[in-house]
């Protein structure tokens, strides 16, 4: 198949398939004697592997470390779970912070009036720079 038509298989932008080549994420596909890139299932597979690792948030590196091990069949599971752990510990931070910042946004919104005044709490906040949690 054709880089559109894998994309459309595996649900990754042709633009994202040509990146992952680039980068080395994948390997660059076989070529035609006209130089169009050709698919098979498997690299399919590997574009839906990747996709729903950057759907859970992984990062590029994480996510080829993660494609590294399911390569490799003599894998150790816990290789993998240690990557997870850490990601979801990553994520429960971020959740915090942004649970933080729609607090405080809350409490800026709150202070002010929303009238036709120029006075507002939220651009004060924001240019004394310290912003109340």
């Amino acid at each position: 198949m054709n880089i559109g038509q894998a994309a459309r298989a595996s649900g990754v932008t042709a633009k994202m398939i040509r990146y992952y080549e680039s980068i080395g994420l994948i390997t660059p596909a076989d070529r035609t004697d006209s130089n169009y890139r050709v698919y098979g299932t498997d690299d399919v597979h590997t574009l839906r592997f990747i996709k729903r690792a950057r759907t859970l948030g992984f990062s590029m590196d994480e996510t080829a470390v993660l494609l590294g091990l399911w390569q490799d069949k003599s894998r150790a599971s816990a290789d993998v779970k240690a990557i997870a752990t850490n990601h979801i510990a990553e994520l429960e931070r971020k959740i915090v912070e942004l649970q933080e910042m729609a607090d405080t946004l809350k409490h800026l919104a709150h202070c002010c009036s929303g009238d036709d005044r120029p006075n507002c709490p939220i651009l004060t906040q924001l240019a004394d720079g310290e912003v109340p949690v």
